[in-house]
């Protein structure tokens, strides 16, 4: 079995043209420049990727791109959990033969009030469907925007009956206590907790993780790596303290348009700033007080 990924990864950002296709060219750009600037790895196709807007097929051909272009296929944790769980096998089985590090998997989100027992054959049907043992599957529990929980006794549940395949999960709760739980329960038997936020990474180091997945790795991927990097030195409270600032400023206004607009304007490539609706991009004066906020910290891009 391959070493599993650990450290600081970004769900990076989709870039589009003005006519909403995917531009493949600035999407592999992007992905290197973080590469090389801090992060782990990726996990394209998450929550600010606007992955629940690009089709299998988009999803496929963006992952193809970076493997072909020189991107390591084990620095890479796609997502791969749709509602439609045809969808679901497709995406990862496709992962997993490209050789990825491992697939990040919501749970199937349309439904709500799920009994755990649907939420467990699905996560199983993935599995037997898939039926790679190099498959290597962390699940994504983000309640503020799925409304389906994936809870301790799913969990548990699901390692006991597939170990060797679930591998870890993103908690992307925002409640540490959560968090805390997941650690105390599993974190000590091989099972991987990423932080679903930069905010919670040194705790979830000091409590036994193994990183965090977030969004504000696509602008400050140099400042939240330097935490991890130093996570038991002496300045990391402070290094922390730095990157929660930036993070505060960032969520000021909605997340996705917001790391758009930061990267459209220190790339210097107002094209950046395209969502695929029903996104939309800040108002001007969202823009202009997200970015007066990021020139008060001293915040730069370098080489963006």
């Amino acid at each position: 079995m391959a070493q599993r990924i650990k450290g600081v990864l970004a769900p990076v950002i989709t870039p589009f043209r003005k006519d909403l296709t995917a531009d493949t060219e600035r999407f592999v750009r992007h992905c290197k420049w973080l590469l090389g600037h801090g992060c782990a790895g990726l996990a394209v196709f998450g929550t600010n990727s606007e992955a629940n807007s690009l089709s299998v097929d988009e999803r496929m051909a963006l992952l193809e791109a970076l493997v072909e272009s020189g991107v390591p296929a084990a620095r890479l944790m796609p997502g791969t959990g749709c509602s439609a769980l045809p969808d679901s096998v497709a995406l990862t089985a496709h992962a997993v033969k490209l050789g990825c590090a491992g697939v990040l998997m919501l749970p199937p989100f349309y439904y709500k009030g799920v009994p755990e027992e649907g939420l467990y054959r699905n996560f199983s049907e993935v599995v037997q469907r898939v039926a790679d043992d190099r498959l290597q599957l962390y699940l994504y529990h983000i309640p503020p925007m799925s409304q389906v929980p994936i809870t301790l006794a799913l969990i548990e549940r699901l390692l006991k009956a597939w170990p060797k395949s679930i591998a870890g999960i993103k908690d992307s709760s925002g409640d540490w206590s959560n968090t805390q739980a997941v650690l105390d329960a599993f974190g000590k038997s091989g099972f991987d907790v990423f932080a679903g936020s930069e905010v919670f990474l040194l705790r979830t180091m000091r409590a036994g993780g193994v990183g965090c997945i977030t969004a504000g790795a696509n602008v400050n991927p140099h400042g939240i790596g330097a935490i991890y990097e130093a996570w038991t030195a002496s300045g990391a409270d402070d290094l922390q303290a730095a990157a929660d600032a930036v993070r505060g400023a960032l969520q000021a206004v909605p997340m996705i348009p917001a790391l758009k607009a930061v990267v459209a304007h220190y790339a210097g490539d107002a094209d950046w700033e395209t969502l695929r609706p029903p996104l939309v991009e800040l108002a001007a004066g969202e823009k202009q007080g997200l970015l007066c906020a990021l020139e008060k910290l001293h915040f730069d891009m370098p080489g963006v």
